[in-house]
Formats: structure tokens, sequence, C-alpha cells
């Protein structure tokens, strides 16, 4: 499996995040748009929540084509959100606090206005210079493929970018763009016209432009992302969300064995400076992701001509996602749904992290994926919530998901498409009401949730959410990294329960056992009444706490164990 040997953070054991969007999550001077200082205000907030992580999505200088994923300046953080200073200050009052913060770092390319991008494309390659990277190297030194020693704290940049060697070049099946800059070249993209492909070479080069996967040139450009490493965690970022980890090497092959060489050359270096430092992948595949060297993976929300994944079938399963009816979802309460489906593609992942020693994540939502609380009623997200928080692995919440905030349909804003209406500004009601938004209109709508109101009704969503995750912070079982094992998934039936096993202890009760170190969690997202056999609980169960609730949940002794009944739409997590 890895290869890479690494110990993971110790901290990621009790890790529970939450994702901002920064533009629309707190606004500290009445601008109209999300900052660092906002985030920083709001700390308090999301720890009383039961998160003690924060996964920021990109904060750097960028002209926003693609909100922020077109980076034009790694190493400065956007005018419209602070300064970097303000990004320092903001991991100092997390760090006061126990709390950890992720930046987001995008590997696989940058804005055609970043430096790098400028000094590539033009027609000398004397004049393809520019400073080194921040941490890249030290002056007097030469990175790998760099064709400028440092002498004087400059790089030539003429391979940075991946570009053909005529300017009617096609792309050998990538998407490129010719005729806008002065090179005798053509320059491939990802994804955006004004996202050029930083170079990480190709797996088998097939034409004279293309360098080979961990060549001169391929190295060159990981030393320079090494740079931007350094930089902020050095400066007291806690480590990465790295996006579209996946997709650095060209043509890579199936199991993409070039691309996890890549990052396994990358971790050996920086992981010998910052060991507890967390790299989280949007890979999607742990074993590749695992053995690239990441310390955990999400389990993203795929559905391709119809077909879902095992995480569209908890949350989606449709191809009109906004509506309720036809939806065939786990969590939908009319749908019939087994299970059963979820765990065949989900456990074998979920094994293959598990031997690395790493984790494999799920999320409430996302920046790229429409919101459900529109679709799903407070009660089926209620019941969806409670089991992705009690699950294997570090949770992550998109901010505004614990208040059931809905998804907007909106034309496309900053390159966000059908993505818009997911990033929408946090409604925290009351004095911030007042402050009116300029990157996007908010939910007003009759009935739309706000903070301000959600706290002040017992039975809300983010009082649920709450407590689960007050429950998952009490029990070491509850912890990222404790035993799972399925204990009841029938496939005919609505139920579902699994047994969590705080790491060190077995299954079977053993003397000196920590109170909370295993609980049950089930549940029946259905409409009818629900019954399943479990093991019997051990005897020190009835001393090791609360049981946490929602509808109906009984149990009664059974010859071999025990009884549960699980009422319509209920959910249980018992001391086992």
């Amino acid at each position: 499996m890895p290869t890479t040997g690494n110990a993971h953070p110790s901290w990621l054991s009790e890790a529970v995040f939450y994702e901002i969007y920064p533009q629309s999550f707190a606004d500290s001077n009445g601008d109209g748009i999300g900052d660092i200082p906002g985030i920083t205000a709001k700390l308090d907030y999301i720890r009383d929540l039961g998160c003690n992580a924060l996964w920021i999505n990109p904060c750097y200088d960028s002209p926003f084509k693609d909100a922020g994923y077109d980076v034009r300046d790694y190493t400065k953080v956007a005018p419209r959100y602070g300064t970097n200073e303000d990004l320092i200050a903001l991991f100092n009052a997390a760090h006061d606090r126990n709390m950890h913060v992720l930046l987001d770092l995008v590997p696989g390319h940058t804005s055609e206005e970043h430096a790098w991008f400028q000094a590539s494309a033009r027609p000398d390659p004397a004049e393809r210079v520019v400073d080194a990277a921040p941490g890249a190297t030290t002056p007097g030194d030469t990175a790998p493929g760099d064709t400028a020693d440092h002498a004087d704290g400059r790089v030539n940049v003429s391979e940075r970018y991946i570009w053909t060697d005529c300017w009617i070049s096609g792309g050998d099946g990538l998407p490129f763009i010719g005729g806008e800059t002065e090179r005798d070249g053509t320059y491939i993209l990802n994804f955006f016209k004004c996202q050029p492909a930083l170079n990480y070479g190709f797996a088998h080069p097939s034409q004279p432009w293309q360098k080979p996967a961990l060549g001169p040139d391929a190295l060159a450009t990981c030393d320079a992302l090494l740079g931007v490493m350094r930089f902020w965690l050095s400066r007291g970022a806690d480590g990465f969300r790295v996006d579209m980890a996946d997709s650095l090497v060209k043509h890579d092959e199936d199991g993409k064995p070039y691309t996890i060489r890549t990052w396994q050359h990358m971790f050996a270096q920086i992981r010998q400076e910052f060991p507890e430092a967390a790299f989280v992948s949007e890979w999607g595949r742990p074993h590749e992701s695992m053995e690239a060297g990441f310390d955990m993976d999400f389990y993203l929300d795929w559905r391709w001509d119809g077909k879902p994944n095992g995480y569209n079938r908890l949350l989606r399963d449709t191809d009109t996602p906004l509506a309720h009816g036809g939806d065939r979802s786990y969590f939908n309460a009319d749908s019939g749904a087994s299970i059963t489906p979820f765990l065949n593609e989900y456990l074998p992942q979920l094994r293959d992290c598990e031997r690395a020693g790493g984790r494999f994540s799920l999320i409430t939502c996302n920046h790229d994926t429409l919101r459900t609380a529109q679709r799903l009623t407070e009660r089926e997200l209620k019941i969806a919530y409670g089991m992705i928080l009690t699950m294997p692995g570090c949770p992550f919440v998109y901010y505004g998901d614990e208040i059931g905030m809905r998804y907007i349909p909106l034309p496309t804003f900053e390159g966000g498409y059908v993505r818009t209406g997911s990033r929408t500004p946090m409604q925290w009601g009351g004095d911030d009401a007042a402050i009116e938004s300029r990157y996007l209109p908010m939910d007003v709508a009759p009935g739309s949730p706000t903070v301000a109101t959600e706290v002040l009704r017992d039975d809300s969503l983010y009082h649920w959410i709450r407590q689960v995750l007050a429950m998952r912070g009490d029990r070491p079982a509850l912890r990222s990294d404790a035993a799972f094992d399925v204990i009841a998934a029938p496939q005919e039936g609505r139920a579902f329960a699994f047994l969590r096993t705080a790491a060190g202890n077995g299954n079977e009760p053993v003397d000196g056992e920590a109170p909370g170190d295993r609980v049950l969690v089930a549940m029946n997202p259905g409409r009818g009444t629900e019954t399943i056999d479990v093991p019997a609980p051990r005897a020190a169960a009835m001393d090791s706490g609360e049981p946490l609730h929602i509808g109906v949940v009984h149990s009664e002794r059974a010859a071999d164990g025990m009884r549960i009944v699980l009422g319509p739409q209920s959910f249980a997590v018992l001391p086992w």
C-alpha cells in the first residue's frame, strides 16, 4: 500500500472541520464581502458548534475568474480579504483556541496573470525569469531543472508551464490556447481559459515539447510548489487541502502512478520540515491518495450519466437534485433505499485508508456541490448529518449547513456556474443582516434560516449538530481513527447500524476499559418501523453516559444479544 512511510499528524484523531468560503462567510468591515478578520471574529462560534479545525477556500491574490482558484500570487492574501498579517493573526487566534487551519492549495495551474506565466510567455528565453519562489531555494543554490542560477535570486521559468514548440501546434488531446502570447507556442490549460497548467511532465512523452514526469523541469515545478507550502506553514498554517490532487502529470496511466510518485517526492521533503502539517486530497480514490502520501481523502460526490457513486446514493440520487420526488437517496424518507449500495463502494475504500493509517472523510456538502436543504426536510437532514458526523474519518461541515441554508438558483458569478447557488453569504441574522452583500445575494425568502433564529429554536438542526459533535468530542469511540464495524445493513430494509470502538480496544469488554470506548449508531430514515438484531452491550455501557437520539428507539433482549426497534425517521447513538 503506501510507500511514503509518513506518520500522520496526531491532531487529526480529534479533528472536526468547518469549510469556509471566505468571500461569503463574515464581513468585518462592512464592504459587503467576507474577509479574514471576519473569520477570526467567528472562531468562537465555530468552536462552540463543535468544530476544531478550518478549511478555508483560496484566499490568495487572484483576478477571481474562478472564484480564487485562479491564483495570481500564492504568497499574498487577496486585498479584498485583508493582508498576510490578518491571515497570520487568524492562525494565532485559532491556535489559542486549540484549533487548526488548513489553506487551499491549488497545485495544477495558476492564473494567466501569475508572474510565472507572464514571464514564461515572453518570446526571448533569456527574459523568462522571475524571483525565486519564497522557500524554494536559498540564494546561490540551483533547484532541479532551473536554467539560471540563483546567485541573484532569479530563476528561469521557460518550462514552468506546458508549452508546445510552435504557434500552430495542438495539445496532443489536451485543451490548449494559441495566438495570445508572443512566445512561439501554444499552452495547455486546466479547466478555464484563464488557467494555464503547471508543468509536472508527461507519463510517456511522445512529442518533443513534452517533458518527462519527475524530470528536471517537472522537479523544478515541484520545488516551486514546495516553496509555497513552506511560506505558509512557516507562518502558522497547519496544512493544506489540495485541489484536484490527482491531476498533476499529464497522460498518466490508470492508477496515477506518475502523479503518485510526484507527491511522494514532495512529501519526502516537506514532512521532514513540518511533521504535524496535514494534507487532505481532493482525489476520491484513497488507495491511490494514501499511496501518494496524503493523510486524508474526501468521499467525493460523483454522478456521471445518471450513474451514482456511493456518496451520491446517500444524499442526492437523482438527475434533478433540487426535487424531492424521484430521488432514490438513502436519506430521502420516501425512497425505500437500502444502505447496502453505499456500503458496497465505501467499505473497500475505507479499508484502504485504514491499512495506510489515513482517513476517508465524509462531507455535509462543499463549494462544488448543490446544497440539499430544500430537497431534504430538516428531519431527513438530522438523520443524514447524524450519520456523517459519527462515521470514521474527520467530518467536514460546509458553512451554513448547520442551519439548513438552501441552494439558490443564480446566474454564474466568478466562474461558479451551477455551483454559484451553494456559495451565497452566510445567514447570520441579527445585526449582520443589515450588511448588504456585494458578492452574491442572500437568501431572503420566507422561512430562510439564520443563525440568530436557529440558535433560539431548541429543536433546530443547529442544536442537533451541536449535540452530535459534543458527543463526538466526549467519546474516544467516535474519534476519526476509531474502529468501524457494520452491525446491520439489510438489503431490503431501511435500517443501518454500526459499532465504533476506540483505538486500542477490541470489540469485547476488557478490564479497565474506559467509559465511552464503544458506541452503537443506529438509524432508520424511512417512514415505517424497522427492527434489527445486534450484539449485547457490555455491562459498563449502562454507566457510560446518556444516549443521543431523535425519534422512537427502544431495545429488548433477544436470544443472542439485543433487538432494537427503530421508529420512523429515527437515529440514535448509544453507549454499548
